[in-house]
């Protein structure tokens, strides 16, 4: 009989602080930078986002997430025997978040690691936990999104600090008799590096090359749309499905402009589309476990419906999962 993985739970964790537009607005305008909530929300369909308070790291968000994605699935952490942490920010050098949070919640033992796919990396740790499931490798898995972006941003540059939050999202992926993840389709170039980067690393105990984020807006706002579309018809193709098939696009969340034209170039209408951008902002590889989180105890998403996860990011990396619920 052939193993498959499914998803049996979900969970998802926001800091307290949250910034509406205006909150953001004023506290820029003390730095000299002008902006408005208008102009944000006409851009990006951004309202609010939360950021961390001093001290909080990705792996404390991701703690959080992972005991309610294991209260969902009804599940105690020394059931877990795999963890991948998707994040561009985590705790430390070394080691590795997914170490860190292992620890944290008394799981220790079975395989942890990260994986650095930027706003890709949810679908990428998905994928590579549903493999080693598939192969015998694994048996239950947290499967995590954290970031803490907040700490990477310019709050000199109006076109990037305006965008991005911090938060976290984890799923519980278990071996199974019945088909839940269908397919996945990964991909990444590498020439693209330059267009969404924080070009700066630690040397000999200084910061070289500079720490905060850049981003040409308009070249991975192009190349987005275009890979987004590309990779879910190759993930169809892959499960032998259609459009017609997807119940919900749980896309990246990253700008309400480029999940509108996703839809659109899938012939689906917005009422199908899983939207909290609105609300989280930005939150990378969080930002697809945080909206399918949302969405299953909002009871949008439902057992046995069909989902398309897609996620583009700095890399560039892009991919896409289907799976059923």
């Amino acid at each position: 009989m052939r193993r498959y993985s499914r998803i049996t739970g979900t969970g998802s964790y926001l800091p307290p602080r949250r910034l509406s537009n205006a909150d953001l607005v004023a506290e820029l305008a003390t730095k000299g930078v002008e902006t408005s909530d208008e102009w944000i929300v006409e851009r990006t369909g951004i309202r609010a986002r939360h950021f961390v308070a001093d001290g909080v790291y990705s792996s404390d968000l991701a703690l959080e997430a992972c005991k309610r994605a294991l209260q969902a699935a009804g599940l105690q952490a020394q059931d877990i025997d795999l963890i991948i942490v998707a994040t561009s920010t985590p705790d430390m050098v070394f080691p590795s978040t997914a170490c860190i949070l292992q620890n944290k919640l008394g799981a220790n033992g079975g395989a942890a690691f990260d994986v650095q796919a930027v706003c890709s990396g949810f679908v990428y740790a998905l994928t590579v936990a549903d493999a080693m499931i598939q192969s015998g490798a694994a048996n239950k898995a947290l499967v995590v999104g954290a970031e803490v972006f907040s700490r990477l941003l310019d709050f000199n540059d109006r076109t990037t600090c305006v965008l991005f939050g911090d938060g976290a999202g984890a799923v519980v992926l278990e071996a199974s008799d019945i088909p839940g993840i269908l397919a996945s389709d990964l991909h990444a170039d590498g020439k693209h590096v330059g267009i969404l980067c924080v070009p700066g690393h630690v040397a000999n105990g200084h910061i070289l090359g500079d720490p905060l984020l850049k981003m040409d807006g308009q070249a991975v706002f192009k190349l987005a749309v275009g890979v987004l579309e590309s990779a879910a018809r190759a993930t169809l193709a892959k499960a032998r499905k259609t459009e017609a098939d997807i119940d919900w696009l749980i896309p990246h969340q990253a700008n309400i402009r480029i999940m509108q034209s996703t839809a659109k170039k899938l012939k689906l209408p917005m009422e199908k589309v899983v939207v909290t951008v609105d609300q989280h902002g930005n939150t990378s590889a969080a930002s697809i476990p945080l909206a399918l989180d949302a969405a299953v105890r909002a009871g949008q998403v439902k057992p046995g419906h069909t989902l398309m996860l897609e996620g583009v990011g700095g890399g560039f990396t892009w991919g896409a999962v289907l799976l059923t619920l």
